[in-house]
């Protein structure tokens, strides 16, 4: 078969969407989408965009691929187990970055636009209002197209980054105006891919429930034993290693103690309920380490706490364990390395909680370091100038300053430059101030530390 010459970028791949595309391009499309389904297609991501070869190496786009498997579907009588195969198969091959646009596309173009009046988009807000056509009539409705739009919607909260959740619930509204039946079934039972056991699990020691379309896990501790908590964080862990459960989720937990982990200005959410009250049992650590790692992502959020108090999953898990002493603080700092520094700062409560708790020392330093680099300004604390103002303390900071390499990027490492950035973080982190203004602090030093005063501020 002689195919013409390829017409994507820097000819990377065939287009298929326009209206005089060659048949036999066509004929390859369709070969390519039957390899997707038996898992014989292979993928290429190693030049943009992302292209997936059939098994003759012919190349597309995924996002085309999938428009014209979706679009070849007959919308009455829409097969929807056919319609997520073939979805799966492709997000399996190719990732769900690169077919999230196109099945919103067809989600607008085949529910909304054909069961809705859709109003004007406001300035603030993400998508249109939607109010159901006057004359749409109950039989007009393809119930299997409705329960793709819920596959669809429970993939953003799955698959996407935290803010998709809005995409969700967009969906979702206009799914539960035409069956609200089926949104319920949705908050009730989630997807239904979770196991039975783990969407709801009810023992002498607790109730819990996991909702994969809405990323909620919801637990009720019945007592505060040690035995009741080993139970809960097993839970928390077996739903986390779950894959089909999402990323970015809320814990809503009631215990019967209201103890908080002693951080001021922390949240009093039942996440910190839940940790502050587990890590008094040592022998729970190692559990509460493991939650801690599997749920730590950067990029993800707890959903259910306020924008201003915002924090990756795990965050209360580590914060419990980093105040119980140096065993912990490599975890501290893991965690710290996936903060977004563009939106997370609840980890500037801890960093002041641990300093005022363990001082300044070779082993608690590199969390302060660590810190700086994770949010957009580490302020000080009002006690941090005089727990530094010891030999022992200058002296491990020194030692930090000599080998700051070691807490940059690779490509970093020796850019002198960054590590002047990094050192005035650090400064500034400790006194508030840089070696710019650092005059009155080393006046105010002890004369039998001025020396050393001078070296950091050097």
């Amino acid at each position: 078969m002689n195919l013409p010459k390829r017409d994507g970028v820097n000819g990377r791949y065939y287009l298929i969407h326009k209206p005089d595309t060659d048949p036999d391009v066509l004929l390859e499309a369709d070969i390519c989408i039957q390899d997707i389904l038996k898992g014989t297609a292979r993928e290429n991501h190693s030049a943009f965009p992302t292209v997936v070869r059939n098994h003759n190496g012919t190349p597309f786009i995924p996002d085309q691929i999938l428009e014209r498997y979706l679009f070849q579907l007959q919308l009455k009588g829409f097969s929807y187990e056919d319609a997520v195969a073939f979805c799966d198969a492709l997000k399996r091959l190719v990732g769900w970055k690169e077919i999230s646009y196109e099945l919103l596309q067809f989600i607008e173009k085949q529910v909304q636009e054909r069961y809705f009046e859709v109003g004007k988009k406001g300035f603030l807000s993400a998508f249109p209002p939607c109010t159901v056509l006057p004359e749409l009539k109950p039989e007009d409705v393809d119930e299997s197209l409705l329960r793709f739009a819920c596959y669809v919607a429970v993939c953003y909260t799955v698959y996407g980054q935290s803010f998709e959740s809005l995409t969700t619930e967009h969906i979702l509204s206009l799914v539960s105006q035409l069956r609200p039946s089926m949104v319920k079934e949705l908050k009730n039972n989630g997807s239904g891919k979770l196991p039975p056991d783990i969407q709801k699990r009810k023992t002498k020691h607790m109730t819990a429930s996991a909702n994969d379309a809405f990323a909620n896990i919801r637990i009720t501790a019945r007592d505060s034993t040690e035995g009741c908590y080993e139970e809960v964080l097993s839970y928390l862990i077996e739903v986390l290693e779950q894959p089909e459960f999402p990323r970015s989720y809320s814990i809503e937990f009631r215990g019967t103690e209201k103890l908080y982990l002693p951080i001021p200005g922390l949240p009093k959410k039942g996440v910190n309920q839940l940790f502050a009250c587990a890590v008094r049992y040592p022998r729970l650590h190692i559990r509460i380490e493991n939650y801690a790692r599997l749920a730590m992502r950067e990029g993800e959020f707890y959903q259910n706490l306020s924008e201003e108090n915002c924090a990756l999953p795990g965050t209360f898990a580590v914060f419990s364990l980093g105040l119980e002493g140096t065993k912990w603080w490599p975890l501290v700092c893991d965690y710290l390395d996936c903060c977004d520094d563009e939106h997370s700062s609840l980890q500037q409560k801890f960093i002041h909680a641990l300093f005022k708790q363990y001082g300044f020392t070779a082993q608690s330093l590199p969390v302060l370091v660590h810190g700086v680099q994770s949010m957009q300004e580490l302020k000080p604390a009002k006690e941090f100038s005089t727990l530094i103002a010891n030999g022992e303390s200058l002296n491990a900071l020194l030692d930090i300053k000599n080998h700051l390499e070691n807490y940059l990027p690779e490509k970093y490492e020796h850019d002198k430059r960054a590590k002047n950035c990094l050192w005035r973080d650090v400064l500034w982190a400790i006194w508030g101030a840089s070696s710019n203004n650092s005059e009155k602090i080393i006046k105010k030093a002890p004369k039998e530390l001025a020396e050393k005063y001078y070296q950091v501020f050097a």
